[in-house]
């Protein structure tokens, strides 16, 4: 192996994995190398609960016909799982491609950390505003808290969400990021 071989697999990536530590190596940008860690560690959590979600719904319809709901329900865990894994990965994913293709630009890598931090927050947001009233946990009715406290304006507003309208919060916040990739590339 040439030495120039050796610098050039050292300062590139080859997929979304070695794309984390090469984004991470390649910014100036504290904010955006916590984002590389904190967004790495959510996308593999979020990917294994996603598989054991797939795996689950793939044993449940074991042994049923082929085809129908059962095929599309383990279609659409895996389209859900990409849907929310992607915008967790894809500033990682654009910041090391704008680092191999253009260089660095700090106020680039700070955007999009940003933008991935509010995704991830929004993720949250979603669960509490995908909170039913009250709902049945073991046989046990279960009735959700009230909003008190700091937050509660913050509580009050995700509780007057229908649970069904509640992927609009993580879905414009994802398309906020493109709109913030896109304004400072």
């Amino acid at each position: 192996m040439s030495a120039e071989t050796a610098a050039a697999t050292d300062d590139d990536y080859g997929g979304l994995l070695t794309a984390f530590p090469y984004a991470f190596r390649q910014s100036d940008s504290r904010l955006f190398r916590l984002y590389t860690v904190v967004g790495g560690l959510f996308a593999l959590l979020l990917g294994i609960v996603f598989t054991f979600a797939a795996i689950v719904s793939i044993s449940q319809s074991a042994g049923l016909a082929t085809g129908g709901t059962d095929a599309f329900v383990r279609t659409f865990v895996v389209i859900v799982g990409f849907a929310v894994v992607v915008p967790v990965v894809a500033p990682v994913l654009l910041v090391a491609r704008h680092h191999r293709r253009e260089g660095s630009k700090p106020a680039y890598d700070r955007a999009l950390a940003v933008a991935g931090l509010v995704y991830l927050l929004s993720l949250y947001l979603l669960l509490v505003a995908s909170i039913p009233e009250s709902f049945v946990l073991d046989g046990e009715t279960v009735t959700r808290p009230p909003a008190t406290g700091l937050f509660a304006p913050v509580l009050s507003l995700l509780y007057a969400i229908p649970p069904l309208g509640s992927p609009a919060i993580p879905i414009a916040v994802a398309v906020a990021g493109w709109l913030t990739h896109r304004r400072y590339r």
